[in-house]
């Protein structure tokens, strides 16, 4: 068997720093006798022992050093079965790739992130650790046996690293919010407009002054300063967003504004870039060519934020809702991205863009939930970040930078793109109308590179565009500006103080972040043709034309009646009441002036027992159930069917009992909602829900608390007077407080009643109420009830009531 050659000529210092022995290995087998010796060139696992931070107290250098002795021995314990792999392409050898660039690249994340800088930092210098800058200087023969570069081998590897790019862009498109560009508005464009121009030309000056000896193909200078003025001029979103987030200031005016600018930034760069590589395709100038780039660019993005839009969003909920499969919707969001991918290829542009644009499009699609979401980044995050900005690195040789002038340029490099990012953010955001400090740690923020950068230089080496020196110097560029980036970013936020409104928009952020309303995203309606299931129709439409949510509504079949076409028919009655509702529901936005999204409303006709309809559509994702079949109880007892569907249904859900004018279709008047509250969280979510059902219907809504000095079960922990008082006050303010973040005036009514059903009733008709919100939690048992109270005013009630069970 052949065995590599494992001389080491690593300098002693490095060799006695990490302990280890690295004694010459010949080809005639003599050298070290260890049997523990790896590959028997000399790397002596006894030694390793020895100098294992193990046998001595464990300190911040023993730590590194034992980061350096798992990393070398995860590079060298391949060797031995590489060797006899090296002369050809061999799947053992890409699995080796795959493997250390995985654990080094986590490794170095780990490292990186520890310390406060983005974990694709570390990805990216584990490729430099594994390349020919670091391993190849000191085990030349080690580094090529890994990464050997004949015909086949790089090509395995590199057709990941293709798909990684691809799969990097979806995520960057979906993590980007147009909503939040949408808010900022001309502000956050004139920023990222103000800091792409100013780099650009500067890398392009710079391009136009390169020797030809720096360029790759002399007589496409064009292509490259092109590239090279890109490369200078866009900033990394997802590194901006991160640091900013990392700081707390995700939620603030200037954190949002930068944010906003980093994405059109990244779009902009996209944008260029597959021009420029239509350009480059053609390897020259030509008006045809740049013309049917720029109109086939702008053809493809109208149609797909028009009609793309629609189309993406039909797609992922068709498959979420018809395939038993695992991860459907995953596999229908990478065939998107590749055929919008393939698209931008075949109108002379990159592929790039098509994967960007496809991420933008699968993110704003309101099907795709968290779960969904998680999955996806787990598996890009898991594995195509690390081998695609470990083969960057790969391909990067610090070794140029011994040379003088290539050094002197690197500098030049890092001081341009910096100077001119930081000079064109401050422009533009200080004649946006931005403080001086604001604009300060705006331009701060924006000089991050990071990721975008290594994917531009990635593109420009593989097409041509840049030289391995010109990609070596990027590549540097990237990695001092995006971890320099952190901690001027710290120090001059600091410096920026808030003010009223943002301190107002803040609080009002942080109330929806922990809303039970405010994070449904998905509605499910169980209806049938009873006059109870087309009030739950209109109350479901109000609350999902408020929330713009997409709705599907559920044709319940009556138990006793025969399986037939009509109960296969969605229920019309119940789809136009709940379309027209939604379509005349107040929307909540903090945006008054924007254009409502419309609201999809889908409704689905069945044959099967409705408890077991509602099971299998409830399998599709639904964060909220509305109940709306006849009967619904009998002498304060919820029917089985009702039963039965709450029980098959793993979620909150909602009943609702339509009484007095409510029972009729035509009726039209505005709800006035009675909502009793009692402090507990389940009585808060009924607040909630009632609060937008109230604003969607331009209503009014009472909060009624009752309370009694005898000890009965609903109003229990009030026992004392003074927890009365307390208890009353402190439940009705938090109400009001809500009501107030939801622009809706509630009123107050504290009753004192041994009997609170019927204090609740004698309220309702009082005030002239016409649907009494609850809030109630499902006692054990085998049968659905909801306490005594809810009970009561089941039974009692002549006005129509919604229970929030949750």
């Amino acid at each position: 068997m052949m065995r590599a050659d494992l001389r080491c000529d690593a300098p002693p210092p490095i060799a006695a720093a990490l302990g280890l022995d690295f004694a010459p290995f010949r080809r005639d087998g003599s050298g070290s006798n260890d049997e523990n010796d790896l590959a028997g060139g000399g790397i002596s696992l006894h030694r390793l022992a020895a100098a294992a931070p193990g046998n001595a107290r464990m300190t911040s250098g023993g730590r590194l050093a034992s980061l350096a002795l798992v990393l070398l021995l995860a590079i060298a314990l391949p060797v031995p079965a590489l060797a006899a792999e090296a002369p050809h392409a061999s799947e053992v050898v890409f699995l080796w790739e795959i493997v250390l660039l995985l654990v080094v690249g986590r490794l170095l994340g780990e490292a990186m992130q520890r310390i406060g800088q983005p974990a694709v930092m570390g990805q990216l210098l584990a490729g430099v650790l594994l390349g020919p800058s670091v391993l190849g200087a000191l085990m030349p023969t080690v580094q090529e046996t890994l990464f050997p570069g004949i015909h086949g081998q790089s090509e395995m590897i590199g057709a990941v690293s293709q798909l990684g790019i691809l799969m990097l862009l979806l995520l960057t498109g979906m993590e980007t919010d147009l909503a939040l560009v949408r808010r900022t508005g001309k502000t956050a464009i004139g920023i990222s407009l103000a800091g792409i121009v100013v780099p650009f030309l500067f890398g392009v000056l710079l391009g136009e002054l390169l020797p030809d000896a720096m360029l790759p193909r002399p007589e496409q200078r064009l292509i490259t300063t092109l590239f090279l003025g890109t490369a200078l001029a866009i900033s990394s979103v997802k590194i901006v967003a991160m640091a900013i987030r990392d700081l707390n200031f995700m939620r603030r005016s200037l954190g949002q504004l930068t944010v906003a600018a980093a994405i059109i930034d990244d779009t902009i760069g996209w944008i260029i870039i597959a021009v420029i590589l239509g350009l480059a395709q053609h390897g020259r100038f030509e008006l045809a060519t740049f013309a049917q780039s720029v109109f086939g660019t702008l053809m493809f993005l109208a149609l797909s934020f028009t009609i793309g839009r629609r189309v993406v969003f039909l797609i992922i909920r068709w498959v979420n809702d018809h395939f038993v499969v695992d991860v459907p919707v995953i596999t229908a969001i990478l065939i998107v991205m590749g055929l919008m991918a393939l698209i931008t290829q075949a109108i002379g542009v990159h592929t790039v863009l098509g994967a960007f644009v496809a991420g933008m499009l699968v993110g704003q699609s309101p099907i795709l939930t968290r779960h969904i979401d998680q999955q996806l980044r787990g598996l890009i995050v898991a594995l195509f970040m690390p081998v695609f900005f470990g083969l960057a690195g790969l391909g990067a040789n610090l070794n140029v930078l011994a040379d003088p002038s290539y050094l002197l340029l690197s500098l030049a490099l890092i001081a341009i793109a910096s100077l001119g990012k930081f000079a064109g953010a401050f422009l533009g955001g200080y004649s946006g109308g931005l403080s001086w400090r604001e604009a300060v740690a705006l331009g701060c923020g924006m000089n991050a590179r990071g990721s975008t950068e290594v994917i531009v230089a990635t593109i420009g080496l593989s097409t041509g565009a840049l030289s391995q020196s010109l990609y070596t110097m990027i590549l540097a560029m990237a990695i001092v500006t995006t971890m320099a980036m952190p901690p001027m970013l710290r120090w001059a936020l600091a410096r920026v103080p808030m003010r009223p409104d943002e301190e107002r928009r803040l609080e009002r952020e942080e109330f929806e972040a922990k809303g039970f309303v405010t994070n449904m995203e998905r509605l499910l309606v169980a209806v049938d043709n009873s006059p109870g299931g087309q009030f739950a129709s209109r109350l479901a439409g109000r609350l999902a034309g408020s929330l713009r949510i997409p709705t599907t509504i559920l044709n319940v079949v009556p138990e006793d009646a025969a399986r037939s076409d009509q109960h296969s028919r969605p229920p019309a009655q119940a789809e136009a009441l709940a379309k027209a509702t939604a379509e005349g529901a107040k929307p909540d936005t903090s945006e008054p002036d924007a254009t409502p999204a419309p609201v999809d409303i889908t409704t689905r006709g069945n044959v099967k027992p409705a408890a077991e309809a509602v099971a299998e559509e409830a399998r599709k994702g639904y964060d909220f159930l509305v109940i709306g079949v006849e009967p619904v109880a009998e002498e304060g007892v919820f029917d089985g069917k009702v039963a039965r569907i709450a029980e098959r249904f793993d979620g909150p859900h909602a009943i609702v009992a339509a009484r007095g004018d409510y029972r009729r279709t035509e009726f039209r008047q505005i709800l006035n909602i009675l909502v009793p509250v009692t402090g507990t969280a389940y009585s808060r979510h009924g607040a909630e829900v009632a609060l937008a059902l109230a604003r969607a219907d331009y209503g009014t809504i009472t909060a009624v608390y009752v309370t009694s000095p005898g000890s009965g079960s609903w109003s229990s922990p009030f026992r004392s007077a003074l927890a009365i008082g307390t208890g009353a006050s402190a439940t009705l303010r938090e109400i009001v407080e809500i009501g107030d973040r939801m622009d809706m005036n509630v009123r107050t009514v504290v009753l004192t009643s041994t009997e609170p059903a019927e204090a609740i009733l004698r309220q309702a008709k009082i005030g002239n109420h016409n649907l009494i919100v609850m809030g109630v939690s499902p006692r054990p048992g085998g049968t659905l009830f909801f306490g005594g109270v809810p009970a009561g005013i089941l039974d009692q009630s002549e006005h129509s009531i919604l229970f929030v069970a949750s």
